[in-house]
């Protein structure tokens, strides 16, 4: 076996490392930052790859790959596993046949997610082992030991990433074939180990405790485990990206390093702690490995001078050991960003299919403000948008400010199913995503349906999972790696649920939008209106690009309360940008005065 340097990214090396121990079966959900392990891993094409309908599926079908005695992996972001909980907690009762091994990524900073959580604890809370990789490397090498461990143990393994190992490159010493599987596909029937009836689940309860006091000792000898000498007055207990930045800000420590989390290796903590003066337990998010280490009797400090919510890194690390009197320098000066650096916020893309919709739906609920008018005096809302995830969400942003809840994946629905139930005076509005409806929208759909809601639902169908970078769903028909599959029709699947009004309208017809958003709104019954245009990213020019007629502009700002980033204003007098410009044309459809057209009727109307 030769052994190759590759730059990988955190995200590569899990796949390369899953490919490489065997994996035959991969599932997933996209979701930032865990997209990238799915896409490295399908390129595989000797492999079964696929994008599930959502993290709860994406486990379940892993699940029975796995009983099959296939080696599975899952990945999805930290709030995915919220979604996947209960097969994650169902496996870990069954136990395994082939390995199972679960990557979550967790967001440490909520970069790009609607909240900040330490997954660590779903892992104590199904009790499986916790594997934390601190750079590409031992991310790579974690992914073989964790399905050994898993086919040791009979257990799922739950594998940690965060934000800052799923995406930083470096150098990685992998091998240059995959381990050919000696595990061969068969179920053998056994109703007491793989059917949860009460009478069963007791004594696989049972196993399970067991299980934990086995991965508790094996986890002493555990190679990734390791203590590393050195100045004995300070000792810093760490795992992933921490230990990088801990290295780098005490680096004549003794260190602890853990590459396995949960179960903690009792004796070897004991070990280390009777080496050193003094422990620092340095970890991202919540005091997961310093409240187990407590819980020994043993002296630790921690989350007293690190902070519990946010990303750690190099600044914050030097500024606890100035608390804990442990750096002695004083702290260098701050730099100070120059106030004319221009801020971005975050916008829908010029040529969005979202726009036209959400301009739409804020005239209507009557959102929209003309540049320099008054704020209005708050009051009552006439319509009530309750928002989802996806790159819809922007348009809760000014200038569009449509979009007035937003909780968790396909929570729009039901959300808005409740506001109209209590009797909220108000036209109520959920918006959501075609991947999403199809993750996790259909089942309040029907609820909407079976308790006779009046609500309106309006689904975005731009066939793409855009947000997490424009990957297939159900919708598209087009798996992960590339193939035909079996296309969910969007309309079908609303009509078969039993909702009987439902329009299907162009997502850059304004005039067309409009006449059925309104129509649906005083319906006075369940009404759902698909708004459907391809991504801008799939096509990037609608048509020929957009120019303002100055002469016939009155600088009403009309066309700027699209948000559009293509339509800026020198002083007064908006301009469009022809090198953002993607002939979508709604700018051209909302100005009052006609005076904004393709670039060929100016030019026309200045010869004539």
């Amino acid at each position: 076996m030769i052994l190759m340097k590759k730059l990988l990214s955190g995200n590569e090396a899990l796949a390369l490392g899953a490919y490489h121990a065997g994996v035959a079966f991969a599932s997933a959900y996209p979701g930032t930052p865990s997209t990238e392990i799915m896409e490295a891993v399908a390129v595989h094409k000797d492999i079964y790859a696929e994008w599930s309908t959502n993290e709860k599926v994406a486990v379940e079908v892993a699940m029975g790959a796995c009983y099959a005695g296939a080696r599975v992996m899952v990945s999805m972001k930290q709030v995915g596993l919220n979604v996947a909980a209960d097969p994650f907690l169902a496996v870990s009762t069954t136990g395994v046949n082939g390995g199972f091994v679960l990557i979550e990524a967790d967001d440490p900073g909520i970069h790009s997610s609607q909240g900040e959580q330490d997954n660590r604890h779903f892992a104590e809370l199904a009790k499986v082992p916790i594997l934390e990789p601190m750079d590409s490397q031992s991310a790579y090498d974690l992914m073989s030991c964790a399905f050994e461990i898993s086919e040791q143990f009979d257990t799922p393994v739950m594998l940690r990433s965060t934000t800052r190992i799923s995406h930083s490159k470096s150098i990685v010493e992998a091998k240059d074939a995959r381990t050919a599987s000696t595990l061969k596909i068969g179920f053998s029937l056994n109703m007491q180990r793989w059917v949860m009836l009460p009478v069963n689940a007791r004594v696989r309860h049972v196993a399970m405790e067991e299980r934990m006091l086995k991965l508790a000792a094996y986890g002493e000898t555990f190679p990734f485990n390791k203590i590393e000498p050195g100045d004995r007055s300070l000792g810093i207990i760490a795992t992933g990206i921490s230990y990088q930045y801990a290295r780098e800000v005490f680096p004549k420590a003794s260190f602890l390093k853990l590459g396995m989390t949960y179960p903690p290796p009792e004796k070897l903590i004991r070990a280390f702690a009777a080496k050193v003066d003094r422990i620092l337990v340095v970890e991202e998010l919540d005091p997961f490995i310093e409240d187990h280490i407590k819980a020994m009797g043993i002296k630790c400090e921690g989350k007293q001078f690190i902070p519990r919510c946010g990303e750690l890194n190099t600044d914050i690390l030097e500024a606890a050991g100035r608390k804990m009197g442990i750096i002695k320098t004083p702290a260098p000066e701050k730099l100070t960003v120059p106030a004319e650096l221009a801020k971005r916020p975050p916008l829908l893309c010029p040529g969005c299919p979202h726009t036209g919709f959400f301009y739409v739906l804020a005239g209507i609920g009557q959102r929209l403000k003309l540049p320099g008018a008054k704020d209005k005096v708050p009051g009552e809302p006439n319509l009530v948008v309750a928002g989802d995830i996806g790159c819809y969400t922007l348009g809760a942003y000014p200038p569009l400010n449509a979009m007035d809840t937003n909780g968790c994946m396909g929570s729009s629905i039901g959300t808005a199913i409740g506001m109209e139930k209590v009797g909220l005076n108000a036209k109520i509005v959920a918006v959501i995503g075609d991947s999403t409806f199809l993750h996790s929208g259909i089942t309040p759909l029907v609820d909407a349906v079976y308790n006779q809601s009046k609500i309106t639902v309006i689904i975005t169908d731009n066939s793409t999972t855009a947000m997490t970078g424009h990957q297939e769903h159900p919708g598209t028909g087009i798996s992960v790696q590339g193939l035909p599959g079996g296309k969910v029709v969007l309309e079908d699947v609303v009509k078969g649920v039993g909702v009987k009004n439902l329009a299907v309208v162009d997502s850059f017809n304004i005039k067309e939008i409009r006449t059925a958003v309104k129509s649906a709104l005083d319906s006075n019954e369940l009404s759902v209106v698909i708004v459907r245009g391809a991504c801008v990213v799939h096509v990037p020019k609608h048509g020929e690009t957009q120019i303002i007629d100055t002469k016939k502009c009155n600088q009403c700002g009309i066309c700027l309360l699209v948000g559009c980033p293509a339509i800026q204003t020198t002083g007064k007098q908006p301009v469009i940008d022809a090198a953002m410009c993607t002939g979508c044309t709604v700018c051209a459809q909302v100005c009052p005065k006609q005076a904004i057209g393709p670039v060929s009727w100016l030019k026309a109307e200045a010869q004539n």
